[in-house]
């Protein structure tokens, strides 16, 4: 099964989700997504164990 970033990424800006966890694996489909946005700046991600990060939306002051 895909996951849609755009649209996860979407509802984390929104603040419809806390954060957004991305495995190893899907982490290439996730960049693809995250670099073309203009707010790539504020979404910020902290690295855990075996490769999954966990972002979160944090709005530039």
């Amino acid at each position: 099964m895909t996951v849609d970033y755009q649209e996860k990424l979407n509802e984390l800006m929104a603040g419809k989700v806390a954060e957004v966890t991305v495995s190893a694996a899907d982490f290439d489909a996730f960049h693809r997504v995250w670099q073309d946005l203009p707010q790539r700046k504020e979404i910020v991600g902290n690295a855990q164990r075996n490769g999954t990060v966990i972002y979160r939306y944090t709005e530039s002051v």
